[in-house]
C-alpha cells in the first residue's frame, strides 16, 4: 500500500443461517436425485432454506448486527453499507438502505451491488479504497442471498446447489503492517448467458407468459461454469498474491467460493496447500452465492483457525461471468 493510505483491515466479522436444514434426502423426495448423486458431485449434503416470511434483509440485519458486536463498535460508527445480492427484498430501494435503518446506521451512506457469487469480494473492493482514502473510518460489507426465491425445484441440476444465507465484515483502520493487501478482479460478459435469471428487468419485463416458462428462476449452463471455475479460482489466486508480493507459499488459510468440492480441490492442489489451510462448509449449506465466502469466513474465525498475522486469501467467481480475490494480513 502507499504511505499515503491508512491501513484497513476486517475489524469484525458475523453471520446468519435460516434454521430450516433441508437435507439430499429431503431434496430426492422433490426431484428425481439421491444423495450419493448429490454428494459425489458437489460435495453437498445439506442446505439451509429461509420460511415463507424471511427476506434477505432479515438476514443480513442479524449478520451485521453481529458483525458489529465483534468488532466492538455501534452501528452509529458505520459510514458506508454495501449489500452484495442477487436477491434483494426489491429492484429498488436498495437492500442496503433497508438494513442501513433497521440496525441503526443514521449517518451511512448505502447501495447493493450485483456481481453474482462473486458479489462479497466486489463489495470488499468498493468499500476497502474508501476508507483507504479515510473518505470514510468504518463500512459495513454484507453478501446476503436468499437464492431459494428464484430456485426452479423441478430443475434437479440447480435446484440441489444452491441455499440460503448471509455473512458480514466490518472494515475499518487497522495497525501497522496488517489489513488488506491487495485486490484481483475480473470480468467476461461474453459468459452472462452461462448463469442468469432471464425475466424480470428491462430486456424481458415480468409478463404471464414469462412467469409460465419459468424464467424468472436461476438457469445455468452447468458443465460450461464448472470449466470456468476450475480454470479462475487458482489463477485468480496467484494474481492477488502476486500483486501482493506474496507466494503460494505465504497463505495460511484459503477462503474460496463454496460452490463445488471438485472446484475447490482443483484450486487447493495447485496451490499446493494442505487441506487445513482450507475452510469448507459446502456440505452445511450448498452454494450461497455472494453469502458463502462471508459466511465461512465468520465460521473459520469463530473456530479459532485464522490467528493474528496470519496471510488469508479469499476468492471467488460467480455470475457476469465474474472472479475476485484479495489478499489480507489478519
Amino acid at each position: 500500500m502507499s504511505s499515503s493510505k491508512r491501513n484497513v483491515g476486517i475489524l469484525g466479522t458475523g453471520s446468519c443461517l435460516p434454521d430450516r436444514v433441508v437435507t439430499n434426502e429431503d431434496m430426492a423426495k422433490i426431484v428425481d436425485t439421491n444423495d450419493e448423486w448429490i454428494r459425489s458431485r458437489t460435495g453437498i449434503r445439506e442446505r439451509r432454506i429461509v420460511d415463507e416470511n424471511t427476506a434477505s434483509s432479515d438476514l443480513a440485519v442479524v449478520a451485521a448486527q453481529r458483525a458489529l458486536e465483534d468488532a466492538g463498535i455501534s452501528a452509529e460508527d458505520i459510514d458506508l453499507v454495501i449489500v452484495a445480492t442477487v436477491t434483494p427484498d426489491h429492484l429498488f430501494p436498495a437492500t442496503a438502505c433497508l438494513v442501513q435503518d433497521r440496525i441503526g446506521a443514521k449517518k451511512a451512506a448505502a447501495f447493493d451491488l450485483t456481481a453474482g457469487c462473486t458479489g462479497f469480494l466486489y463489495g470488499l473492493s468498493a468499500a476497502v479504497p474508501m476508507v483507504e482514502s479515510g473518505h470514510f473510518k468504518h463500512a459495513l460489507v454484507i453478501g446476503v442471498e436468499t437464492l431459494s426465491r428464484i430456485t426452479d425445484f423441478t430443475d434437479r441440476s440447480t435446484c440441489v446447489l444452491f441455499g440460503d444465507g448471509a455473512g458480514a465484515v466490518v472494515i475499518g483502520p487497522a495497525k501497522e503492517g496488517k489489513g488488506f493487501l491487495a485486490f484481483e478482479m475480473g470480468s467476461d460478459g461474453s459468459g452472462a448467458e452461462l448463469l442468469r435469471q432471464e425475466a424480470g428487468g428491462s430486456r424481458n419485463p415480468a409478463t404471464q407468459e414469462t412467469v409460465l416458462q419459468r424464467k424468472h428462476f436461476i438457469s445455468m449452463a452447468g458443465n460450461e461454469v464448472f470449466k470456468f471455475a476450475v480454470r479462475t479460482l487458482g489463477s485468480c489466486s496467484e494474481k492477488v498474491l502476486e500483486k501482493a508480493g506474496l507466494t503460494k507459499e505465504d497463505i495460511d488459510f484459503l477462503i474460496p467460493h463454496q460452490a463445488n468440492l471438485r472446484i475447490i480441490d482443483s484450486a487447493v492442489s495447485r496451490l499446493g496447500l494442505s487441506q487445513e489451510k482450507v475452510y469448507i462448509n459446502l456440505d452445511k449449506y450448498g452454494n450461497m452465492s455472494s453469502a458463502s465466502v462471508p459466511v465461512a469466513l465468520d465460521e473459520a474465525v469463530r473456530l479459532g483457525k485464522i490467528k493474528d498475522g496470519d496471510v488469508v486469501v479469499l476468492v471467488g467467481f460467480g455470475a457476469g461471468l465474474t472472479w475476485g480475490a484479495t489478499a489480507l494480513r489478519w
